[in-house]
């Protein structure tokens, strides 16, 4: 095999956020730009050679000529075979569950998940390791650091590879298997859900359903196990196929985004159930007829539930969420007595703690939720969850989230992104908020008295690892929180979070609308971060 020895250039904005390297598609496409940072990848891990690559994206704009440049780098960097989804295609937790099953050294996976798609729009990618999971900061520090001083990548000289076809060949002794990117996946669900009692209570019209794609990933996936092996009818799945800008639209499971689905489940004509899933298949919006499932709630309804699901019926190890997510599992293992981590925001801090069986839950309130049998966050997964939950239990989805909040009580809660604010006005706001934290504990405004204010850092129990500025927490004596957060997902810019969340115990509470439930916490977040002023917003981009 002939390889290329090709001159280059650093380029310094190659540091991977909580999900990798997220550009603009015009950022990847400059000269050397990917091939730059795969090769940082490569000189960065101990040994690639013999060793074993999964690789696949979510079918966004550049996914495909992206993959023959990868291929070609990792056959120049000693790796012995590809294992690559069709057509370029493999969701986030299918591309984890054949990293775990064919004991891959590692796996690419190309995605800019929940943001849009297009020539002019956003990709991605992102290193996994040998237990599926997103390479941890240990990892993306060194290829940062390493993308600073590169002046040169291999490549090998082949011709591109057929991407469509099904096939298994050698090239010069570098083996490729172009596989089906839903077969693995779909046989790794049936071993966790009851698959017979969802056929029946879907044959019988018991549970009607509808899933959108979003004309992202999981509608091959969805396709396969809801109408072809679970018997829901043709159509249940819409915006199944994937498209390279996801049909003009925003690949974000939430209300806003998923605009049709969420008319049909607050009609007269709503399903039983509904739900959606994002560009890479990771994240999950859950509704019932007239209710929205928040993420929060949602994990927290798994962990007090997860009993009537076959490879949980004998019990979880503990659970963990992220610490902007809601307190709501929290409550639940406080009343089992289960083991309950917060973690920052991002994947790859579960991971630790599912490898060591600490947890078999985990979850984050930006719509994603998943367990130890990948280690990724999973919508496809999610989805089957509440079906199965709902089969077993025979309950509508209100009546089954109605009856948690009258057990544990209700967290009402909200998020509120500002998105691409000028990075520099979103820095000093957060050094605003830093310098008024020793100030605040033990202050009153009207009902919430603050407990503690701080800016979270993270000590991994199994490794020791730290990590600073993770988001800044403002709670209160009666269980209510503020959080600020800089995301690390978007492009352009810097998006600003802030997560908003009030206990109540009350029956009479429970029912009430968030924004007006936390119009005087939004008040209060407003008055101590000064974003409108300082960003001269009138109000959040997206609300969820």
């Amino acid at each position: 095999m002939n390889i290329k020895t090709i001159s280059s250039s650093p380029y310094d904005d190659q540091k991977p956020g909580t999900s990798g390297l997220r550009k603009k598609v015009t950022v990847f496409q400059q000269p050397h730009y990917l091939a730059n940072f795969v090769q940082s990848i490569f000189d960065s891990l101990d040994n690639c050679f013999g060793q074993s690559l999964v690789l696949g994206g979510d079918g966004r704009y550049y996914n495909r000529e992206a993959i023959q440049i990868i291929i070609k780098i990792a056959a120049a960097n000693g790796f012995n075979e590809l294992i690559i989804g069709q057509g370029g295609l493999l969701s986030t937790p299918a591309a984890s569950h054949l990293i775990r099953k064919n004991k891959a050294y590692g796996g690419l996976i190309l995605s800019a998940s929940h943001n849009a798609g297009g020539p002019t729009e956003d990709f991605g990618i992102k290193y996994n390791i040998s237990n599926g999971g997103p390479a941890s900061e240990k990892y993306t520090d060194a290829f940062f650091k390493r993308s600073l001083e590169i002046n040169a990548y291999k490549m090998a000289e082949l011709d591109d590879i057929d991407l469509d076809t099904q096939a298994e060949f050698k090239i010069k002794g570098l083996k490729i298997r172009i596989i089906d990117p839903v077969t693995d996946y779909a046989e790794l669900m049936a071993t966790i859900f009851d698959f017979d009692l969802l056929k029946e209570s879907i044959s019988s019209q018991y549970i009607s359903l509808c899933f959108d794609a979003m004309h992202a990933i999981t509608g091959p996936y969805a396709k396969r196990i809801l109408e072809e092996m679970l018997g829901a009818p043709k159509g249940t799945v819409i915006n199944g196929e994937p498209l390279e800008d996801f049909g003009g639209g925003h690949p974000d499971p939430n209300l806003v985004h998923a605009k049709e689905l969420a008319q049909l489940m607050f009609s007269d004509k709503a399903p039983v159930f509904a739900a959606a899933s994002d560009g890479d298949g990771d994240r999950n919006m859950v509704l019932g007829a007239n209710i929205f499932v928040t993420p929060s709630d949602s994990l927290a309804i798994m962990a007090a539930n997860a009993h009537y699901i076959p490879a949980y019926s004998k019990g979880i190890r503990g659970v963990a969420r992220s610490m902007p997510t809601s307190q709501a599992v929290d409550r639940v293992a406080k009343a089992y007595n289960l083991p309950c981590f917060e973690t920052p925001t991002g994947w790859k801090f579960f991971g630790n703690l599912l490898d060591a069986d600490k947890i078999t839950l985990c979850g984050e309130e930006s719509f994603g939720s998943g367990s130890n049998h990948v280690r990724e966050k999973d919508g496809l997964w999610a989805v089957l969850f509440w079906l199965n939950l709902i089969a077993k239990r025979r309950q509508s989805v209100a009546d089954i989230v109605h009856e948690h909040w009258q057990k544990f009580g209700r967290d009402i809660y909200s998020r509120h992104d500002y998105e691409a604010v000028d990075s520099e006005i979103a820095n000093d706001i957060f050094n605003h908020l830093r310098e008024l934290l020793p100030t605040l504990t033990g202050k009153n405004f009207d009902e919430y008295a603050i407990n503690y204010a701080d800016e979270f850092c993270y000590q991994d129990p199994i490794d020791n690892s730290i990590s600073e500025q993770q988001g800044i927490r403002i709670g209160f004596k009666n269980g209510s929180r503020i959080v600020f957060r800089l995301s690390g997902t978007g492009t352009v810019g810097a998006t600003l979070r802030i997560y908003l969340e009030k206990f109540v115990k009350e029956k009479t509470e429970y029912q009430q609308e968030p924004q007006q439930a936390l119009a005087n916490l939004i008040e209060l977040a407003e008055q101590l971060s000064e974003i409108k002023q300082r960003t001269g917003r009138l109000e959040p981009t997206v609300i969820t």
